[in-house]
């Protein structure tokens, strides 16, 4: 920075420091009495420890009771006492991001896991950002290559589209994600472990992810023994460093798993400074948190973020609240079915519960009659597969059953997929209307 620019930020620097002092910890909240700061505003706490000396946690504004700071920290709090320093910042959280970050693994604050430490030349970015306004967002006209048969053949999706992944426990989602990252013809795959295991983070780079993959991605990783602030802030960093790549011009891939621990983790702090629990315990503010997330990704004037988000649905049911409220702001949604998991399908994708809501109109007059065609069978033979299964059905009683019992072999395999198997978008559309006899 040249100096004439340093001396006309003078008058703008601050000639005095904020503070405040802890007054009460209650919880997973922290009230203090000041400073003087904004919702979202980043706090420092000193602490003085005769163990371990002068430390600072990062902590933020939550709320205010009368003159009371109710802060939350990014850290988990051990040695905080009343009396300690509280330093206002008067700025939300930012981040460092640059092309440089690429093939790391960070934290919630931006942070390399490993201990490393950042690359230099990156710039700051905020964290939360608005949504691009929807006058600016160009129409989604073009396909976007996921790598899997089942969605792109049958799902297919587009540039900067917005899906969920709607799946039970153990059904395969982030398994299915690893073969996404791999597998697309996206510039960047910026993917969120959101409330993961802590195990489960390492096994998803080497495992699902591999060299391969991981060459090409930003991970962003919250495990779920993080306070639940961290939690959240994993999911806003990583859609602003989506956000900053699709400003660069770039198609990125964004993955988020899962969008429920954002949800659950909103639902903590909620409660904590006080919100009633309104549906099945989830606060008001998990619904207005939700879409402002959401938003966030897709396209702008400049590039694409096309968006996979996974909802973890407690007891498979499609119709918990959360599942609900994401299946209503995004633009398709893909069902992951436990019982096509245990008949050894995979990916297990339930493609008559699912649904792309752009596939109609960035697939061509004979891709879609082929998948439409392929849809139907598909339906005829589920319809009628518990009389076929007993031999209550008898053969030559229904044309279309007869033809559903003859595909349904032949669509299963189409379906099924191996978990390193690489197919191109072209070759499963040349696939799909050969198997569906041209769409006809």
């Amino acid at each position: 920075m040249k100096a004439v620019d340093l001396i006309q930020q003078i008058p703008s620097v601050p000639t005095f420091k904020k503070y405040g002092r802890v007054s009460r910890v209650v919880g997973l909240m922290i009230e203090s009495q000041g400073p003087e700061s904004s919702i979202g505003d980043v706090c420092k706490i000193h602490i003085n420890s005769s163990k371990n000396g002068h430390s600072v946690i990062l902590a933020e504004v939550v709320g205010f009771k009368e003159e009371i700071v109710v802060l939350m920290p990014y850290t988990n709090i051990r040695e905080i006492s009343t009396g300690c320093l509280v330093e206002g910042t008067n700025s939300p959280l930012e981040i460092k991001v640059g092309p440089d970050l690429i093939g790391k693994v960070l934290d919630s604050m931006g942070n390399p896991i490993d201990g490393t430490m950042l690359p230099k030349g990156l710039i700051t970015v905020g964290t939360e950002q608005d949504p691009p306004n929807p006058l600016t967002r160009p129409p989604i006209d073009e396909r976007i290559e996921v790598g899997v048969k089942a969605i792109d053949g049958m799902l297919t999706i587009g540039k900067g589209q917005r899906v969920g992944i709607f799946a039970g426990s153990g059904v395969g989602k982030s398994t299915l994600l690893g073969m996404i990252a791999r597998n697309t013809n996206a510039d960047l795959n910026v993917i969120a472990l959101i409330g993961e295991r802590g195990r489960e983070v390492r096994e998803f780079i080497e495992r699902d992810l591999g060299k391969e993959g991981l060459a090409r991605t930003i991970v962003v990783a919250a495990t779920s023994d993080q306070p639940a602030l961290m939690r959240i802030k994993g999911a806003f960093t990583a859609t602003a460093i989506a956000e900053y790549f699709r400003d660069k011009g770039l198609n990125v891939m964004l993955m988020m798993d899962s969008v429920t621990r954002v949800a659950m983790a909103q639902r903590e702090i909620g409660l904590a400074v006080g919100e009633p629990p309104a549906t099945r315990g989830y606060t008001p503010s998990v619904f207005s948190i939700l879409p402002k997330l959401l938003e966030r990704t897709g396209t702008n004037e400049n590039g694409t973020i096309t968006a996979f988000y996974t909802v973890l649905v407690d007891g498979d049911d499609m119709n918990e609240p959360i599942a609900d409220t994401v299946r209503g702001i995004l633009d398709g949604h893909i069902v992951l079915d436990r019982s096509l998991a245990n008949k050894g399908q995979y990916p297990a994708i339930n493609v008559l519960k699912s649904i792309s809501r752009l596939m109609n109109h960035i697939s061509d007059e004979k891709h879609k009659k082929a998948a439409e065609r392929l849809r139907d069978l598909y339906f005829t033979y589920n319809k009628s597969e518990d009389l076929i299964n007993i031999g209550a059905y008898k053969r030559g009683t229904s044309r279309e059953i007869d033809e559903a019992i003859q595909y349904e072999p032949l669509i299963t395999a189409f379906l099924k997929q191996g978990y390193l198997d690489k197919v191109t978008l072209a070759s499963t559309v040349d696939e799909l209307v050969k198997l569906a006899g041209g769409g006809s």
